[in-house]
């Protein structure tokens, strides 16, 4: 789908390299295709999991942006890099966690990535911000909460974000787009919640992806956050009204007073086929007006915006894609846990790694056991036996983020090379991030999700509540326990990087 923009982009960012993460999704496929198409740019990089077979990029470069280390090597020679990921599906054969978090850690490594590799340029396209109640009685739902969130952490580390915020995106594979469709065609009869005369500004994916191109290389944009939104506010239950129109539909509409937010996503779930894991907090969302405050992008840029039925025109033109049910089937038996634990102020994540292997013993006395060698391998074990063994890794770690790799164990499947354990601070934030990522273990499957799997987040949430209470550390630097003694810093400006191949590291 071309973009409507006229002219060339700005001279600083002709021929520019630009790198799209999420480029496989609905709005990142018109925009590789649009930018492909633009004289200012030279090459268009596609960053994901997959194989990236017949994405519409001029190179593919495999990446889990849970990796630090594939985040760095992903954005090598990269000018501009445009952030369009929500991990609000699950990542791994098993989660533990909220999506805000595993978003948090996403976004943290692509922009501590872009500052390592001089990025000039993050792109962001995030959620419309509504105005909050003065006495704070409506806080943002989570899922605004962690698009704002998202926003802010991607510019913590230098990097110059150019954040579109956005409301509903009307085109044929949006999500939100193809729950309200889906509930048209296939509702003879609805009963509309509350949530369904919230007020909302749709906005048709060519005007996205054509302010995205807008801001591509635009230094007028560097460091700014702009509202987007079509030419119309609308209610949800007109949007249904006029699709339904569109789709030659005459559902019959019966209003009730209450949001219902657990009943909708129920039946929204269950009449979509989206998945539960994607309703739930876009539901939750559904309390907030989502009404662009200004809309001084689009004047500068000439893009006004199509009315909603123009937009349900294009968006129609497509057959929508098949539902997507949760539960596919996965190759390996992966595991992610992710907890969002207080930081005690003074502290960094360096120490309480430090702080959680003084701690831990203390859980089981007599019966639990860390050991920490001289060559900094820590030895879990239980009455003896060799529970898990991690290997701290000094030259991918620094004061905000202590990094062990999973190393053996009769816990741990080692046919697995990319299990780990981090601990990570993010600027300015009171909490610090505990994850496991990749882990793959070694217990039969069920027999792990009842018992390991449930005792690590019972430990985590017990050491969240020693960190409660923490005013400080009780360590003596240098002891056996004080994994992160030896002073790591940032590379200065020009130096050699460290090689991020180090036991394909992550």
């Amino acid at each position: 789908m071309p973009a409507r923009i006229e002219g060339r982009m700005p001279e600083e960012s002709v021929r520019s390299t630009v790198a799209i993460a999420g480029v496989t999704g609905f709005v990142g496929e018109p925009l590789a295709r649009a930018l492909r198409e633009h004289a200012g740019v030279g090459r268009v990089v596609g960053i994901g999991r997959g194989s990236g077979a017949g994405s519409p990029v001029d190179e593919w470069r495999k990446c889990d942006l849970f990796s630090l280390a594939d985040a760095e090597r992903a954005l090598v020679g990269v000018d501009v890099a445009v952030y369009l990921v929500h991990s609000m599906m699950p990542s791994a054969a098993l989660t533990q966690g909220d999506f805000a978090d595993f978003d948090l850690i996403a976004a943290d490594n692509f922009a501590r990535a872009a500052s390592r590799n001089g990025v000039r340029q993050i792109l962001y396209l995030g959620g419309l911000v509504p105005s909050r109640a003065p006495d704070g009685a409506r806080p943002l739902s989570r899922h605004l909460e962690s698009r704002l969130e998202v926003e802010r952490v991607l510019g913590a580390h230098g990097t110059p974000v150019t954040a579109l915020r956005a409301g509903l995106v009307v085109g044929p594979a949006g999500s939100s787009f193809l729950m309200l469709r889906r509930l048209v065609e296939r509702l003879p009869v609805m009963l509309t919640p509350a949530w369904t005369e919230t007020r909302t500004q749709p906005i048709d994916l060519a005007d996205v992806v054509a302010l995205l191109v807008h801001c591509v290389g635009r230094p007028e944009t560097f460091g700014q956050s702009f509202d987007v939104g079509g030419p119309e506010v609308l209610t949800y239950r007109v949007m249904i009204e006029r699709l339904a129109a569109k789709l030659g539909r005459h559902p019959r509409l019966y209003a009730v007073p209450f949001f219902t937010p657990g009943l909708s996503r129920l039946w929204v779930s269950l009449v979509t086929g989206a998945p539960k894991s994607l309703v739930a907090p876009l539901v939750e969302s559904l309390t907030h007006e989502m009404v662009a405050g200004d809309r001084r992008l689009q004047d500068a840029a000439g893009i006004p915006g199509r009315s909603f039925d123009e937009s349900l025109d294009a968006a129609l033109e497509i057959a929508p894609p098949p539902d997507r049910r949760e539960g596919r089937a996965r190759t390996q038996r992966d595991v992610r846990s992710v907890q969002r634990l207080p930081l005690p102020e003074g502290r960094d994540a360096r120490w309480v790694a430090d702080e959680y292997l003084r701690w831990l013993p203390r859980l089981l006395p007599f019966a639990l056991g860390v050991h920490v060698a001289d060559d900094q391998v820590c030895r879990f074990t239980l009455f003896g036996v060799t529970l898990l063994v991690l290997a701290y890794a000094p030259e991918r770690s620094s004061a905000d983020r202590a990094l062990f790799y999973v190393r053996g164990g009769v816990l741990a499947d080692m046919r697995a090379e990319r299990g780990r354990l981090e601990f990570r601070s993010v600027p300015h934030a009171p909490f610090v991030i505990a994850a496991i990522h990749d882990f793959v273990p070694r217990l039969p499957w069920l027999v792990y999700a009842t018992t390991q799997a449930r005792f690590h987040l019972a430990v985590m949430r017990a050491f969240g509540r020693h960190l409660g209470r923490s005013e400080g550390g009780r360590g003596v630097p240098g002891g056996p326990a004080d994994i992160g003694a030896r002073p790591r810093s940032s590379p200065p400006e020009g130096a050699q990087r460290p090689d991020v191949s180090v036991l394909g590291d992550r």
